[in-house]
Formats: structure tokens, sequence, C-alpha cells
């Protein structure tokens, strides 16, 4: 008994040393390069980009030719901060950073004091040099803001060049509240789609699964043409949710549909009995909330969220074809 659990130590012990890092979330990426007033390179500066809304911190090292690269950033906005004896300290904010993004950020390095701050307030230029794709990002903003049917956030990717629904192939439904949406001329089924950097297709029918209610949405990107090898497909969505802060926040919503602030419509069946036109029986409630913060500062946060559908309706009126006692017996004279 003693060498079967040695046995298993052993295993879990090679398997935790074995394990390396797994980036799983939609994340960007910043690059440039440093050099002095002079335009000469200098290596060996320390570039450090800051999360500012968790505190989160990045560093890297130039390399000989004064190039530095911070990959696997998580998005939002971040503080940029480069360093060397000899040199003021470099700062710049307003940076942020969307889904896929890749911004190119050179930095000018001034002759000084290492506590003096030569600080820009300018945001990064954004414009992607690297990729042949074209992409448009739907912000927080918009994913809250704009009207949708049932809340569905996909309805949204339609907001993007060059996409249109489109119908099921085959004929038959797809069911639910997922859309078939052609981009840049495929077919409906031929955009691959991410959620927090996983792919999120059915298998089945090569479809996007239901992304997360608005709330807990923090951005999507939608690229298309002139894709990189990393994508399976011709045109891709990157969705990503919210994750928490160093602060806490959260939200309450309540949709509410009702019979009662509805008035009755012109071709409402009439009621045989009264003789007066029925009214829409629908009661539909879509309700939930949100709520993200930190568990330890600037370390460790949480963020979690729910949404909730209730439908109450009557039976609509259907006509239905009955047989007659003669008919049962065989006879379909009549």
């Amino acid at each position: 008994m003693k060498g079967i659990w040695t046995t298993l130590f052993m295993g879990f012990l090679v398997l935790a040393m074995t394990c390396g890092s797994v980036w799983a979330q939609a994340t960007a990426q910043i690059s440039g390069a440093v050099q002095d007033q002079s335009g000469a390179v200098l290596p060996g500066v320390e570039v450090t980009a800051t999360q500012t809304e968790t505190g989160v911190s990045r560093m890297t090292i130039t390399n000989e030719t004064g190039h530095y690269v911070l990959p696997n950033l998580p998005l939002g906005p971040y503080r940029l901060e480069a360093g060397l004896p000899g040199f003021r300290t470099f700062v710049q904010t307003g940076i942020v950073l969307q889904v896929n993004s890749n911004p190119t950020i050179n930095i000018t390095l001034q002759v000084g004091q290492v506590s003096e701050q030569v600080e820009v307030q300018a945001n990064a230029g954004l414009v992607e040099t690297r990729s042949l794709s074209v992409g448009s990002v739907v912000e927080t903003a918009r994913i809250m803001e704009l009207p949708l049917n049932g809340r569905n956030a996909q309805e949204l990717v339609l907001l993007g060049g060059a996409a249109q629904q489109v119908s099921p192939a085959g004929g038959y439904s797809f069911g639910g509240t997922r859309l078939a949406i052609a981009t840049a001329g495929s077919i409906g089924t031929g955009t691959d789609y991410t959620l927090d950097g996983i792919r999120h297709i059915d298998p089945y029918d090569s479809l996007a699964l239901p992304l997360p209610f608005p709330d807990a949405l923090a951005e999507f990107k939608t690229e298309i043409g002139g894709q990189s090898a990393q994508q399976a497909r011709g045109s891709q969505v990157s969705a990503v949710t919210k994750s928490g802060t160093n602060a806490f926040h959260g939200d309450l919503f309540e949709f509410v549909r009702n019979d009662l602030f509805n008035a009755t419509t012109y071709f409402a069946a009439v009621d045989p009995t009264t003789g007066e036109k029925k009214h829409s029986t629908l009661k539909r409630n879509q309700f939930g909330g949100t709520i993200g913060g930190p568990i330890l500062k600037n370390k460790l946060f949480f963020f979690g969220g729910y949404q909730g559908t209730t439908l109450r309706q009557d039976a609509k009126n259907l006509r239905s074809f009955v047989p007659t006692a003669a008919m049962l017996a065989g006879d379909f004279t009549a």
C-alpha cells in the first residue's frame, strides 16, 4: 500500500514540474524599440506595462538592438514605463489594449536622472501593421447600449463589414438563439469563434455556441480576409468576457414584455363567448446581474454573472382534424 502512495505522489510531482504556462484568454501585445535622443538604440532598458485597473505588471528588457516585446497582455487600459540609469524615466498613459491588438510604441529616452520622468498622455496608435486581415472591435459600450433581440450579442457581429445573416443550409433549423452569419462571401459556417481564447464552435453543425449575455462580455473582434496561419478559417470572431479589477463593480437588470403594456392588435382573434378580441397573454422576463472585484489586491480577482429568462403564454388556437366514429370503424365514404 505504501508503494502505491509513493508511486502516485511521484507521478503528481513529475506532472507538476513539467506543466507549462498556457495562455487561454484572448490577449494583446505591445512591442517597439527604445533609443536615445540621437537615435542610437538602447539595450538593457527595463520596460514595464501595468494594467491600471488591476495593478498587474509585466516587465521585459530590450535586446541588443533596442527592441522589446510584451506578449500575452490581458485587455484593458495600460501605463507603459521605461527606465535606464543615466536617463529620465519614460511614462506613457492612455494605452487601451483591445482583442488581438498589437500596437507598436517606440520610446525615446532623454538624458537625466532616473528620478525625473517624461510623461506622455496620449493613446497608442492601434493601426495594424503586421497583418493583412481587416477587423473591427465592438467594445463594452456598444454591447451594452445597442438594442438586441433577446439580448443575443451575436447579432452585433453583423455590424462588421461584409457580414450578413444567411438561411440554414440544407433547410433545417439550427434552433435556439444561434445565428448563421456569413462574412466576406463565405458560407454561414465559415466563421471561427473563440471565447477567451478557446474555440467556441459546436462540432455538430460548425456554428458558434451561444455567447454570454451582454453584461458579461467585455468586447469582441471580427476579422476577415488575409488571416494568419494560426486561424482555422477565413474569418474570425474573438470574444472576451469581463474580469474583476481592484474595485468592486456590478449591475442588476430586468427586461420585461407583458401584455399589460401592449394594445390589442387589430387582427386578434375574437372570443366567441364575449364577442371581444382576445388579449395577448405573453409575459416574458429576462433578469440577472453581475459582480466582480478583488480577492487579493493586484494579484487575484473574481467575476461572476447570471441571467434567467421566464416565458409564460397561453397556448395558441390550433385547428385539428378529429376522425368521426364512422372513420374509426373504417368507413370513409361520408
